[in-house]
Order: C-alpha cells, then structure tokens, then sequence
C-alpha cells in the first residue's frame, strides 16, 4: 500500500509540474472538479444527467484548460520540451485526448443510424429522450475511455501504473479542488502563471535527495 500511495503521489505530482503552469488552465480545472463532484453525486441516481455534466462541463473546461491556455514552448522550470512531456505522458497527452474527445462528439451520430442504438435502449419520442439516451452513452464512453487506458497500461507498462493511473483519473476532482482553490484569486491578480510552481519543484527535488 505504501508503494502504491507514493506512485500516485508521484503521477499526481509530474501531472501538476508539467501540465499545470497556466492560472487560466488551473482555474478551469477547479471548475472542472467543482462540477464532477457534483456528476459524482449523482452518478448512481441518474448516470445520464452526471455523464452531460462530466461530459459538457466538467471535460471540456479542463481539456479547454490543457489546449489553449497551458504553454508549449520550453519548460525551463521543469527542464524540458513539450515533446518529451507528451512522449512520457502516463495517461491521455494532447494527441491521445484528441482521440477521446472526438469519439465523445461524434458518438451522438449513433442514433441516426439507429435509434434504438442497436437495439439497447427504447426508440426516443422526443429531443428530451434523445439527450438522456445521449447522456447514457457519453457515461459508457467515458468508463470506456478510463478501462481502455488502464488496459493500455497493463499491456505497456505494468498492472500496477494502470491502477494507479485508474484512481488518480478517479479522485482527481477531489485533489484539484485543494491544488487549485486558490488559481481564481491568483488570476484577478494578474498572475497568469503560477509562480510558486519553480519553488515547489525545488523542495520536491531536494525532498528526493536531488537538490
């Protein structure tokens, strides 16, 4: 257990220093977990109306977050390229989200094939049952997406990043609450990259006998 907590803490950590410079992007991400929490608590009620949230809320603000306002030129904090970041990325980096971000928005199209979605749901009677029904399949596709990755891992990695993988995705909303509950202040104040994160980086690295 031991081994595993500080492998998260480790995922965690490399996510936050490398993907998470922008006050804008950290600040879509506190709206992004903000709004999972509240899918979450709904989840097992109603799968459909917590998939439209995570889904047209919740995802895109965060994945908003990483495309248009997270830099990608040299990271001189982290002493790296954007290329090496996206290569050593564990989970979904910008092209892998590409992928997912696409099935979800043409996953609707589905229905005109077949509204019975190949006989698995009742046809819908009205623009109301079609979004439920569309709400339904985003919460599939988006378990898909999280047990098609950590499979992945499985296979190209080991069992246990997968599954450490798998619940840092999980419990991340919980985390980026904390991380960044402070990103809207920082923001009205003109910060538009989080200074601190330098220091933060050297404490971690003397904290692992680097420095």
């Amino acid at each position: 257990m031991t081994d595993f907590l500080e492998a998260l803490r480790v995922q965690r950590w490399d996510d936050h220093r490398y993907y998470h410079h922008s006050r804008i992007n950290q600040t879509l991400h506190l709206v992004s977990a903000l709004s999972f929490l509240l899918a979450y608590a709904i989840a097992f009620k109603d799968p459909a109306s917590a998939a439209l949230i995570a889904w047209l809320v919740s995802m895109t603000s965060r994945q908003a977050g990483h495309f248009f306002f997270e830099p990608r030129g040299y990271d001189h904090v982290n002493g790296a390229t954007h290329e090496h970041k996206e290569e050593i990325k564990i989970g979904y980096n910008l092209s892998r989200k590409v992928v997912l971000m696409s099935v979800w928005a043409l996953s609707p199209l589905l229905f005109l094939l077949d509204p019975t979605l190949f006989g698995l749901v009742e046809p819908h009677e009205s623009f109301g049952g079609l979004v439920r029904h569309v709400g339904l399949l985003w919460f599939f596709v988006g378990i898909g997406g999280l047990l098609f990755r950590t499979l992945q891992l499985f296979v190209i990695r080991d069992v246990a990043t997968g599954l450490v993988w798998a619940t840092k995705i999980v419990t991340d909303p919980f985390h980026d609450v904390l991380l960044y509950r402070k990103a809207p202040l920082a923001l009205l104040r003109g910060e538009l990259i989080d200074r601190g994160l330098h220091d933060e980086i050297e404490e971690e690295l003397a904290a692992r006998g680097l420095r």
